[in-house]
């Protein structure tokens, strides 16, 4: 019994170096995620890049299709990136009925340059978070989060693709 009270004992600063660690790897690739889908480019363009530069009438144009304009893609995106913050703050979201095409609607094509504000503080604000947030808590939305940052990178891909495909690409 005494051997494996020393053996518990002598264990602890490894088992407590070792959450650390862990703790760590969850918040940096989370952070990376985050980052890479809202201003650092690695292997493909973030949203501040990719919507840098746009002019509104850039931002409101459409296709001849039902497809998005970038200004809407930008309002789905600021949408689902604040109600998943508010979410994860620990707003009670269970009574939010939303019907996801609503998501894409814009009130006023004239509140572009809000659109993008609240967009980058927003990703900003999951940046933070994420680095203030306890290993249990990442690991409970870590699945949430990443999905997040995924459709984040397949609308922002929308958005490159209008702009290529308009002559609007840097």
């Amino acid at each position: 019994m005494k051997q494996i009270f020393i053996i518990f004992i002598l264990s602890l600063p490894i088992l407590s170096c070792s959450e650390g660690k862990n703790d760590t790897r969850m918040k940096s690739l989370l952070l990376q995620q985050l980052k890479n889908t809202h201003t650092e480019q690695e292997w493909f363009v973030p949203t501040n890049i990719a919507l840098k530069g746009l002019s509104l009438e850039q931002a409101i144009w459409k296709d001849s299709t039902n497809n998005h304009s970038i200004v809407e893609l930008a309002t789905h995106l600021t949408f689902w990136n604040e109600m998943n913050l508010r979410s994860f703050n620990g707003e009670d979201m269970s009574n939010l009925n939303v019907d996801n095409d609503q998501t894409f609607k814009i009130n006023n094509a004239s509140d572009w340059s809000m659109i993008l504000m609240k967009l980058d503080s927003i990703q900003t604000e999951w940046e933070k978070v994420i680095g203030e947030s306890s290993l249990e808590k990442l690991e409970e939305w870590g699945s949430e989060i990443t999905s997040m940052t995924a459709h984040n990178a397949y609308h922002t891909g929308q958005i490159i693709y209008i702009r290529k495909r308009n002559g609007w690409w840097p």
